[in-house]
């Protein structure tokens, strides 16, 4: 019974894992139709800094379901210092990457507040 679901939660990781890769692939595609579908309708760095946020968004889901695809892989496994040392560091990697591609995508960073327009008007 315990292998069957060993197998199972490999196969959900590879699963997962797979599905981070065609959200890194749909969304390129997507956001490279929406940048090319606007292209007369604005001017060219509007465009391209939205087509930077739609990439930094996707890239930020994709991060987000590898780490949990990397966890299901270390629990299934069998845990050694050696294979829980390895998913801390991936998960510090992928945390700082999420977090710079939050800060370029949202312009602060993820624990910051909210401002509102007027906030950011006056400064």
């Amino acid at each position: 019974m315990i292998e069957e679901l060993k197998a199972l939660a490999e196969i959900g990781s590879l699963i997962i894992a797979g599905l981070a890769g065609a959200v890194i692939v749909i969304g390129f595609v997507m956001a490279l139709y929406r940048y090319f579908s606007r292209w007369n309708a604005e001017d060219r760095e509007t465009g391209f800094h939205r087509l930077r946020g739609e990439l930094g968004r996707a890239l930020l889901i994709a991060l987000e379901m590898l780490v949990v695809a990397d966890v299901i892989d270390t629990i299934v496994t069998e845990v050694t210092v050696n294979s829980l040392s390895v998913l801390a560091l991936l998960v510090v990697l992928r945390t700082i990457l999420s977090w710079s591609l939050a800060l370029q995508v949202e312009g602060k960073w993820p624990w910051q507040p909210e401002q509102d327009e007027k906030e950011m008007q006056n400064g």
